[in-house]
């Protein structure tokens, strides 16, 4: 399990600045208005129990990152474990979720934009607005992964600064009586809250696939997920407990912009701006941070012959993944001015728990095969496959959340998706059968 040609330069900082940037996304900024609408002052109780189901599945992912080293990240683990065949599909199913994710955050992004500039409003000036973005953050991480994490370093400590000013002084105008603890709510309102907040959760597997290039990922990938875990649950804690102590019953009604309210009763108009601001941050972080890791999903099945070999190239100055660098932005560029991404972005979150379900079962195979990076030790989830098996349950019971229309188009999809997987396997043979998985 050798990567050849990429420069492992992602270290424990890095790759947990890249979780944190790809989970705290622009939702943290409208979810404390969600979750006080459901559960009321219990909110803090679910967000632990969901850090705790959440927890689970990061085992796994701790325990598979370590093992597998490869770039591709579930991808890596889902094809070691399993063949090429679940490999991509897995993979698949990641890279068409990041596309259409970065696409619609990039739509928010010109959103929020406009809520500072009108002038950027219009039609021309979001082409040109998308050109811009996606081009400049393609020639940053072709350049070099250091340069791209670096970026997404820098991005992640701009977007959580207006949050911690927030907490910091909020917390000095919270009413007790807006905390009142009302009981714990029924079953049924936390298990639909935890399902929210799960996915406010979901990143990590996005930000792992340049495994490749994560310097010593034995000891850097589970050192970061836990960092990277113990960081948002906290901060999630913290908004949600100053925005409802703020806010008070106004904060359920105010479901647009939460924060920026909260910001404004006790900062004035320049804290609502400042908040205003750092949700326009924080969708350029999650952009900047998917153009440094989901171009390397691609490029991983271009140099396992699964896309054409171009995709799988390495610039011979930089290292990186230019080519699929390039592909990427221009994807995420072309839906995000067209908007077609809309009609399937439905199935993004069933897509993200699939691969969350591949990346349990592939640990408890991993571990069953003993398969480890040569001369290192793997993180080993306490109580062997226990954990993945929990994950795996947690998983299948959130998927069953999703709607009949959802798992049709889900359905489909992995048709077509099986359908260019025979096709590539049947363009290799003749010419690398030799080295066909």
């Amino acid at each position: 399990m050798r990567e050849e040609g990429l420069i492992r330069a992602v270290g424990v900082r890095g790759l947990t600045a890249a979780i944190i940037n790809y989970t705290i996304g622009a939702g943290i900024f409208v979810l404390p208005a969600i979750v006080a609408a459901k559960v009321g002052g219990a909110a803090p109780i679910v967000y632990v129990i969901c850090a705790i189901a959440m927890g689970l599945i990061v085992l796994c992912f701790a325990d598979a990152g370590s093992r597998v080293s490869l770039s591709g990240g579930v991808y890596a683990y889902a094809e070691v474990a399993f063949g090429p065949y679940v490999g991509f599909m897995v993979a698949i199913s990641l890279w068409f979720s990041t596309i259409f994710a970065s696409a619609s955050v990039a739509s928010v992004l010109v959103d929020t934009l406009a809520q500072l500039a009108p002038s950027v409003s219009g039609w021309v000036a979001r082409v040109v607005i998308m050109i811009g973005l996606y081009g400049i953050l393609a020639l940053i991480n072709i350049r070099g992964v250091k340069i791209g994490s670096d970026v997404v370093q820098g991005v992640t400590a701009a977007k959580l600064a207006p949050l911690l000013v927030l907490v910091a002084v909020g917390i000095f105008a919270v009413n007790p009586s807006n905390l009142a603890w009302p009981g714990m709510p029924s079953a049924t309102d936390t298990a639909r809250t935890a399902v929210i907040l799960i996915f406010a959760f979901m990143g990590i597997e996005s930000a792992l696939i340049p495994s490749g290039e994560v310097s010593n990922p034995a000891r850097t990938v589970p050192r970061s997920i836990f960092a990277a875990l113990a960081v948002v649950t906290l901060l999630y804690i913290a908004i949600q407990v100053v925005t409802q102590g703020i806010l008070g019953a106004e904060l359920a009604t105010n479901t647009k912009a939460p924060l920026a309210a909260a910001a404004k009763r006790v900062l004035g108009r320049g804290g609502e701006i400042l908040v205003v601001a750092g949700a326009a941050i924080s969708t350029l972080g999650y952009i900047a941070g998917d153009m440094l890791a989901a171009p390397r999903m691609i490029y991983a099945l271009g140099r396992d012959a699964l896309l054409p070999h171009v995709v799988g190239a390495v610039h011979e100055r930089y290292r990186t993944p230019h080519v699929a660098i390039v592909i990427h932005a221009i994807l995420c560029a072309v839906l995000a001015i067209t908007g077609t991404f809309a009609k399937l972005a439905v199935i993004v979150v069933l897509l993200t728990l699939l691969v969350y379900l591949s990346c349990c079962l592939a640990t408890i195979q991993l571990q069953r095969r003993g398969i480890h990076a040569e001369g290192t030790i793997p993180f080993r989830v306490p109580g062997g496959p226990i954990v993945p098996i929990l994950a795996s349950g947690i998983i299948v019971w959130l998927m069953t959340s999703s709607t009949r229309e959802e798992f049709i188009a889900l359905a489909i999809m992995l048709a077509v998706a099986s359908l260019l997987f025979l096709l590539a396997r049947s363009r290799r043979t003749p010419r690398q059968n030799e080295n066909a998985a």
